[in-house]
């Protein structure tokens, strides 16, 4: 009898493998169509290829709809399945961008906010939270966070002409002028005859 169910247990076993194995390759060839209807454009057939193997479980399938969905201008169930897919993995920093990126379309910018500051607890030097918070509080007219925000970027990305010119202008609005200059000269370097570095440039003079 223990022979029996050994045997028994071997053969579900081989069972179970051969059905996983044929369920991978489904799920594959789902991917690799879908790949392909996107970049032909046809995003409803890249959707569709996925929706015929979803599994409300997998953190790659509800990314990948979250994506098709963002690319098809569909910002509400782009947010839907971003969603997903930071609940699964919550610490998915691709998600909760995705998500942002989304939220901000449809002009949610509360939303917007959440996961840009959830993501900075996850990676609080997290160079696109951080300079997209800056520009919020720069919008905000709240310059002193602004500046708190833009220097974190700054300083893992020291040339980079954005950074550059929203770091001039926000110790500009702050009034720390000196500052301001050398980062408006800096700017230049970058873009040389840049015209928002020539204005800033020129209010100090």
């Amino acid at each position: 009898m223990d022979f029996l169910k050994k045997i028994l247990a071997i053969s579900l076993l081989f069972f179970t493998m051969a059905a996983n194995s044929q369920e991978f390759e489904k799920q594959l060839k789902a991917f690799e169509n879908s790949y392909a209807s996107e970049y032909s454009g046809a995003y409803g057939d890249a959707i569709k290829s996925i929706t015929a193997v979803y599994k409300a479980e997998s953190y790659e399938m509800n990314l990948r709809l979250a994506w098709l969905y963002y690319a098809s201008k569909n910002y509400n169930e782009a947010c839907n399945y971003y969603q997903k897919s930071f609940q699964l993995f919550p610490l998915s920093i691709e998600a909760r961008l995705g998500f942002a990126n989304a939220a901000a379309e449809l002009g949610n910018w509360t939303q917007v906010e959440t996961q840009y500051m959830e993501i900075l607890k996850t990676d609080a030097m997290n160079t696109t939270a951080n300079y997209r918070m800056g520009l919020i509080c720069y919008n905000r007219l709240d310059y002193t966070s602004a500046l708190k925000y833009f220097t974190k970027t700054m300083n893992q990305f020291p040339f980079d002409y954005d950074t550059s010119i929203m770091v001039a202008w926000t110790e500009l609005k702050l009034g720390k002028l000196r500052e301001a200059k050398i980062m408006f000269q800096k700017t230049l370097f970058i873009r040389p005859s840049d015209a928002s570095a020539l204005e800033g440039l020129a209010l100090i003079k």
